[in-house]
């Protein structure tokens, strides 16, 4: 198998890994090395359902020894098979950043023979790039469950930002699905991560010029709609998740349905995208809202809204907190009303400082009026007309944009399959020609 076929398998092979994010790491150039990374981010493609295509996302192999029964790459699922040599990948990730095809890195890997053979195989990669191409950028990695700690902490001194998929919410669910896997297996690595990055930062004070162990930090990821657990279950995970192991981000993946198995479900049902996307409004109102796991759904409401944001939702529910006056309200009040955020927020505290506001000049601040309309008053008067109870205001928020339960299909943008000529000139690219 050529480098192309491979890489046209091994990218494919990725696509369900969640990789969107921002680097989380400001390091410019400097001379004899060549790449860069940025904080803001590096990403610039967008897949069909809005998920961000920023790096070279490709798997090391997809030639895997578990059998994990929601994952593709399962070694009973009868798929093309393909491993990358080290320096065949690292010199086709550099190819790549010098024509400007890519900017970054996101390397995963199935478990080839050993979670240390495998470990060991990608620290080669990475040391290549680092060390041999003298490569700066972004580079995002995912670890080894089950490789020795010692081989973590090389991968980790080469990396920005690592990451171990926890792959399912609770241990019966991992139980079941993947059974060569364990909770501890995760979560041990995830501990190491955490105290290395702990010490990194000890070392780093008293020495400027110690070398940096992940500097961008470590994340995990989570698979919804495969097993039964509820939204409740899994946010409340994601809260101690952030807490215990002082995560970055928990990515949520809604499960597709690409292999039969009895405990799966059907092939034909719907991936719960819109599920998805309610888990990251509720992990975002956790990071930056100051909002509790608690707060937002119980066992008696055990699952989001899906008509509605869950910040919405919390609101309606606590109806009798409302309105609250935007010229006196805290700060952490101000947090919580639908259609205001965290910048917004900010900017009404500030301006208040001058003079009393109005619905104009919410407006004017990037205020969401549509939403926030029915949460707050101005000089203590509300807008004339609005309805009062939480049933009414539910109608009022969804008459106010179109609803669409819609979920297009999973689609990865490709290197490759866009014109004929692109891919002549790719496979020119790989053989030096150009």
């Amino acid at each position: 198998m050529d480098i192309l076929d491979k890489l046209t398998v091994l990218t494919d092979a990725a696509k369900y890994d969640v990789a969107c994010t921002s680097s989380g790491v400001d390091r410019g150039g400097a001379p004899g090395f060549i790449g860069n990374a940025v904080a803001c981010g590096i990403c610039h493609s967008f897949s069909a359902d809005g998920r961000c295509i920023a790096l070279l996302k490709v798997l090391m192999s997809n030639a895997c020894v578990y059998d994990c029964s929601y994952c593709v790459n399962r070694k009973s699922n009868d798929v093309q098979r393909a491993t990358f040599e080290p320096r065949e990948l690292a010199e086709l990730m550099i190819q790549f950043y010098r024509r400007n095809y890519i900017e970054g890195l996101f390397l995963s890997s199935a478990v080839v023979r050993s979670p240390d053979y495998t470990c060991e195989q990608m620290i080669e990669v990475l040391s290549l790039i680092r060390n041999e191409y003298r490569f700066r950028g972004y580079i995002h990695v995912k670890a080894i469950p089950g490789a020795d700690d010692r081989l973590l902490t090389a991968l980790g001194l080469l990396a920005d930002r690592m990451s171990i998929n926890l792959e399912l919410p609770s241990h019966d669910s991992l139980k079941l699905l993947a059974p060569d896997k364990s909770k501890e297996s995760i979560l041990v690595p995830m501990r190491k991560i955490r105290t290395g990055i702990r010490e990194n930062r000890t070392d780093l004070v008293k020495y400027s010029n110690a070398p940096r162990f992940v500097p961008a930090g470590q994340s995990t990821q989570m698979i919804v709609g495969a097993t039964p657990e509820t939204d409740y279950q899994i946010i409340n995970l994601s809260a101690a998740l952030y807490k215990k192991y002082e995560l970055k981000r928990v990515f949520y993946s809604a499960y597709m349905p690409v292999v039969s198995g009895r405990n799966l479900p059907a092939l034909d049902a719907k991936p719960q995208l819109l599920r998805e996307h309610r888990l990251y409004q509720a992990d975002w109102l956790l990071r930056f809202y100051q909002f509790d796991a608690a707060e937002l759904l119980d066992e008696r409401n055990p699952n989001f809204n899906l008509l509605i944001d869950p910040k919405c939702n919390w609101a309606l529910n606590h109806y009798d907190s409302f309105p609250v006056e935007i010229n006196t309200a805290p700060y952490e009040t101000l947090l919580r009303v639908p259609g205001l955020g965290v910048i917004s927020a900010q900017k009404i505290v500030k301006a208040r400082r001058m003079g009393s506001l109005d619905f104009p000049d919410l407006k004017k601040m990037g205020v969401v009026l549509k939403r926030a309309q029915y949460f707050i008053t101005c000089r203590g008067k509300p807008i004339i007309g609005l309805p009062s109870n939480p049933e009414t205001v539910m109608r009022g928020l969804l008459s106010e944009r179109e609803v669409t339960l819609a979920q297009p299909p999973m689609e990865q943008l490709s290197l490759f399959d866009s014109t004929a000529s692109t891919k002549e000139d790719l496979v020119k690219c790989l053989t030096g020609q150009i």
